[in-house]
């Protein structure tokens, strides 16, 4: 059989099937190479992908956190500022409460005192006149009575008297 192939290193399909090995060999090791550089170089941008979503994440959580915070800060200062106003609300009403309760106190007492007045002026307006009926009811009947020296004397007592119980 030899004979009719030749010898191994003779055959021409022997060395079709060494280049083909060589060429499959070294070419599927760069085509290797190849896929695992480009495997690797994937590798690497997914991992970089994932750091920078990592990156990100945590910065977003910071955000958040921040936010969280400054929502917090502003509710607890709306209740402040309604605890404030409700405080502020309630003294003017108190204030304005007391300041009415004055002026009605204060009109109550002008009115008293114009109603005191009035009563007083009245009072005084009666005793006046009762005193200068008294006056020429006296005159009259003391000068129907009384003549000369003795009427005189007893108008001006009659005067006198009269006087002093008005004041």
């Amino acid at each position: 059989m030899e004979a009719e192939h030749g010898s191994f290193f003779t055959n021409p399909e022997t060395w079709v099937t060494f280049a083909f090995l060589l060429v499959v060999i070294f070419g599927g090791m760069k085509v290797v190479k190849g896929i695992s550089a480009a495997l690797d170089k994937r590798s690497s941008k997914i991992s970089n992908e994932l750091d920078e979503a990592q990156r990100l994440r945590e910065e977003a959580q910071e955000l958040l956190a921040k936010y969280q915070a400054k929502q917090r800060e502003a509710l607890k200062e709306a209740d402040e500022i309604r605890a404030h106003a409700k405080a502020e609300a309630d003294r003017m009403l108190a204030s304005a409460k007391a300041e009415l309760e004055a002026s009605l106190k204060r009109r109550e007492q002008q009115a008293m005192d114009r109603i005191s007045n009035l009563e007083a002026q009245a009072v005084a307006e009666v005793r006046a006149r009762v005193a200068e009926i008294a006056t020429q009811a006296t005159l009259a009947m003391v000068s129907e009575k009384a003549t000369g020296a003795k009427a005189e004397e007893l108008v001006d007592h009659a005067i006198a008297e009269i006087k002093g119980r008005l004041n």
